[in-house]
């Protein structure tokens, strides 16, 4: 199970390096937008081969469609074999883009809980998990050791085919013309980095046991690492992707499928004994919420139908 939560946080981190490294979340400044919004939109413009003509083995600019003057053509034959200097200070651009947008959107995030409007669901949701807590240990003992095999299959099976998804709906946006699909692509990516973000040090800090760990008895603050039970970390990124899916897609099939999936997820973990029910709870609850921010916040009004902003 170390090993499964390790190679999720390396393909996270891995996730999140491609998705810096080409752009695929780095939009410009408010300001930048206002100025180029027609020629500059990402989301309209991003695909396999601008990646490449930013980002080629030598450091040097491919061509692009339109062509070249002649005198700038003399010149980039002269300076044949030299690093650009422009594509690195773009490259270096697209790096500090990134992360700020990702401060800013991580800024936003914790921020949320504060906000008036927000405080009745605060106190809805703490109620809430406050309850599913103090039953927690009852609830999963009453759980039966005989399909916990069973369960655990559906899980992973269930987030499997999530991941699947979400990736083969990139792949079709970057490999064709098809600004819908690459949204969704690096909006469902952009929402597992923050996700992790928001996962990874709550993993560390509650350091919960799970239910077949220790005691028993759900105790906090006792396990230090990356291997603890609060909150459900497949849940949370299920959820995440799931919201992405189906906020682009506002059909009900394509909800039915998605939130399906994630419920199946859920229900996988608790059943497999991997989770109590707060830990699941707290999880899904994170992972909707941040995708949705994500969503609302980045999506382009132009492409998705379910973007209002």
């Amino acid at each position: 199970m170390l090993a499964n939560l390790k190679l999720r946080a390396t393909l996270t981190v891995l996730l999140a390096v491609v998705f810096t490294s080409t752009g695929a979340i780095a939009q410009s400044s408010p300001s930048a937008l206002d100025q180029h919004e027609a020629s500059t939109n990402y989301v309209r413009s991003y695909s396999l081969s601008t990646a490449r003509e930013a980002f080629n083995v030598e450091g040097i600019a491919e061509p692009t469609l339109a062509p070249a003057p002649a005198e700038e053509t003399d010149v980039l034959s002269q300076t044949a074999g030299t690093p650009s200097r422009a594509n690195e200070s773009n490259g270096h651009g697209l790096v500090v883009r990134s992360a700020s947008r990702l401060l800013q959107d991580q800024k936003s995030l914790y921020a949320a809980p504060f906000k008036r409007q927000n405080l009745k669901w605060d106190a809805l949701f703490l109620v809430g998990t406050a309850a599913l807590i103090a039953t927690d240990r009852q609830s999963a003992r009453a759980i039966s050791d005989t399909h916990v095999n069973t369960y655990r299959n559906i899980s992973n099976a269930s987030i499997t085919g999530l991941g699947v998804a979400l990736g083969g709906i990139f792949v079709v946006g970057l490999t064709g013309d098809h600004p819908h699909a690459r949204e969704t692509g690096m909006l469902g990516l952009e929402t597992l980095v923050n996700t992790f973000v928001v996962y990874a040090p709550m993993q560390f800090i509650f350091g919960r046991e799970r239910p077949t760990e220790g005691t028993g008895n759900e105790r906090f603050f006792v396990n230090r690492g990356f291997n603890t039970s609060f909150p459900g970390g497949h849940g949370m990124f299920a959820m995440a992707m799931a919201t992405t899916i189906a906020h682009e897609y506002r059909k009900p099939w394509v909800e039915i499928l998605a939130y399906g999936a994630a419920l199946g997820v859920a229900a996988g973990r608790i059943g497999a004994k991997m989770h109590f029910n707060s830990d699941i709870l707290v999880g899904s609850s994170l992972g909707f919420l941040i995708s949705r921010h994500i969503f609302y916040a980045h999506c382009d009004p132009e492409i998705s139908s379910g973007c209002h902003r």
